[in-house]
């Protein structure tokens, strides 16, 4: 069995995306070492900030979300590995084509979740209960465009592990 080109381009695509969106999501580390090292000079020499700890929390979940897609792409996520590295690329191939089921589930959940929170915060102009309460909009729409990217990815991997398993790998 051999997959059609329009799933071949549909993997490739998704793959370039990510790969852009992980790359630059990576940059965000600066991003939150610069807040942190703004809020430890400040908080020595100056008034503390009510808002770097907070906006380096929304940093970490942009990293976090957005990275997602493309960790699952370079295959750098944790994996359970008892018995995984002693099969063949086929078996291997076989069995992550069934798990990843479990995995898109979650995110569909995930998902929905994400879309209601983030459907909620808009409507009501959710704030949060700190004494900054920053917007919390913003944040709850980098989460939800990470879990797209991620599910996206999911489904793109589902496909190349297919095709390995039927013994036309993808580049």
């Amino acid at each position: 069995m051999v997959l059609p080109n329009a799933i071949k381009g549909y993997v490739r695509a998704i793959d370039t995306m990510n790969r852009v969106v992980g790359y630059a999501a990576m940059y965000l580390v600066f991003g939150i070492m610069a807040i942190l090292l703004y809020s430890t000079i400040s908080n020595n020499l100056f008034t503390p900030q009510q808002w770097t700890l907070e906006t380096a929390q929304f940093a970490m979940v942009a990293y976090y979300l957005l990275g997602g897609g493309y960790t699952i792409q370079t295959d750098d996520h944790v994996r359970m590995d008892l018995l995984y590295s002693r099969w063949s690329n086929r078996t291997k191939a076989m069995i992550d084509a069934v798990t990843v089921l479990f995995l898109l589930t979650y995110l569909v959940m995930l998902l929905y979740g994400g879309l209601s929170s983030t459907e909620y915060a808009l409507k009501y102009g959710e704030q949060s209960y700190s004494s900054w309460a920053p917007y919390m909009a913003p944040i709850k729409i980098i989460m939800v465009v990470g879990i797209v990217l991620m599910l996206l990815q999911i489904t793109a991997t589902f496909f190349r592990n297919l095709a390995e398993a039927v013994g036309d790998p993808l580049p």
